[in-house]
């Protein structure tokens, strides 16, 4: 394991990497899993070894705010947060594809920020790197018509993969959108019809990622 995880997280010292072997929990999680739910107080981070991870809000109305995505090498921004402060959580993590995770528990990750150096980079860099995420998504919010905000969900999804398929119904994707299938329907068709895309049951096939540009 101690191999793999120094794959997965190339810039951890070889001590950081013993160490978390010693103090972490492997633990795997099925697709569908929730990890995480809104006002529940969080223990433990979490470090991506394999799989995917949906980090996102959920309304009132059980309508769903997509944030970001976790994957391999990856740590969630706002779960440490909340483990340090001893805060409850405000978001929602859903397991999309299944994962592998070492659980990191809350009095190491304060050990490890004075003895490694190399912990306290990663988690500088995922704060940086998921607060930036999050200004992405309100600019797309704030800024954004519906087919703009449509193009660029897309290819967040396929970024996310490193493929060119998006395996999700229309009905999902207009829930994460907060909007209407009808809606999500309607610009797709005007997508595939401008050879942006091409459309099967269940999946979107992007046929330029450039769109967005």
């Amino acid at each position: 394991m101690q191999n793999s995880l120094k794959a997965i997280f190339p810039n951890f010292s070889s001590e950081l990497i013993a160490t978390i072997e010693e103090n972490g929990s492997h633990q795997d999680f099925k697709s569908g899993t929730i990890l995480m739910r809104t006002g529940q107080y969080i223990k433990n981070t979490v470090l991506i070894t394999k799989g995917k991870i949906k980090i996102y809000r959920e309304g009132e109305d059980g309508g769903e705010f997509l944030m970001y995505y976790l994957q391999p090498g990856q740590a969630c921004a706002i779960s440490m947060i909340c483990t340090t402060k001893s805060e409850k959580s405000q978001i929602m993590a859903k397991v999309v594809e299944d994962v592998s995770v070492m659980m990191i528990p809350l009095q190491m990750m304060d050990k490890w920020m004075m003895e490694h150096r190399s912990w306290y980079e990663f988690v500088i860099e995922t704060y940086r790197s998921r607060f930036e995420e999050v200004l992405e998504v309100v600019d797309n919010i704030a800024f954004r018509s519906m087919d703009e905000r449509l193009e660029f969900y897309l290819k967040r999804h396929s970024d996310a993969c490193g493929c060119s398929e998006v395996k999700l119904s229309h009905q999902e994707i207009a829930t994460e959108l907060n909007t209407s299938r009808e809606v999500v329907s309607r610009l797709l068709k005007k997508m595939e019809q401008r050879g942006l895309v091409k459309l099967n049951r269940n999946q979107i096939e992007l046929l330029n990622t450039n769109f967005t540009n």
